[in-house]
């Protein structure tokens, strides 16, 4: 199963600063679902494509949603930063 969606990224800031793009409750309910067997520690292990970049993460929950982290190499790959919006596209990947 995919998963293509819009959002813009946004800033978190902890010790260092991260970058997310988050998906919708319902995206992210319907993969939680799907994902299921895939799932530790809450995370999702999923491939994503943000442009021309393809790139393996494990996306976040944050408040029934799941965030998806934007690596500075990504970031500067694509040309985009905080408050841009973006079209992403992940699937489930499996456990490696």
């Amino acid at each position: 199963m995919e998963w293509v969606f819009d959002g813009e990224i946004i800033e978190w800031r902890g010790p260092a600063p991260f970058f997310f793009v988050a998906m919708s409750e319902a995206d992210s309910a319907e993969l939680k679902e799907e994902a299921r067997s895939l799932i530790y520690w809450g995370q999702v292990p999923v491939m994503v494509v943000l442009g021309g970049t393809e790139f393996r993460t494990a996306l976040f929950p944050k408040d029934g949603r799941y965030l998806v982290p934007l690596k500075d190499a990504v970031r500067k790959a694509e040309g985009v930063g905080e408050g841009d919006h973006v079209t992403v596209t992940l699937r489930p990947a499996v456990k490696s």
